[in-house]
């Protein structure tokens, strides 16, 4: 069951580096994957990380938390569960990058607004 989790772990790792502007910033040697959103245009990362993780967690696909790493906001992952599957890391890979993406639109959008 450990192992795998952990090959679990690195396929969403995998997955998720994909993404624009996703960073997983730990070596996924065991069942943990730190991942940071970078917004559009050099905003705040930590705000940003923040609220993509807000969004994964209500859409309800995944539960992943929040957490500090060496002083930035970074989404933690833990795949834990023995009933996982390769198609759930999937679903959750696609889960969280449609929150990525979400939330770059929606701050685009506010952007546009504070513009006129």
């Amino acid at each position: 069951m450990i192992e795998r989790c952990c090959r679990l772990a690195r396929r969403l790792a995998e997955g998720l580096t994909r993404g624009p502007g996703v960073r997983v910033l730990n070596e996924v040697v065991l069942n943990q994957v730190l991942v940071r959103f970078e917004p559009p245009a050099g905003g705040d990362a930590d705000t940003f990380t923040r609220a993509v993780i807000a969004r994964v967690q209500k859409d309800g696909t995944a539960w992943l938390g929040g957490s500090r790493w060496r002083d930035q906001e970074v989404m933690r992952i833990s795949v834990s569960n023995w009933s996982t599957t390769e198609a759930d890391a999937d679903q959750s890979v696609a889960a969280i990058l449609d929150a990525a993406s979400a939330e770059r639109a929606a701050l685009g959008a506010s952007h546009e607004r504070n513009k006129s």
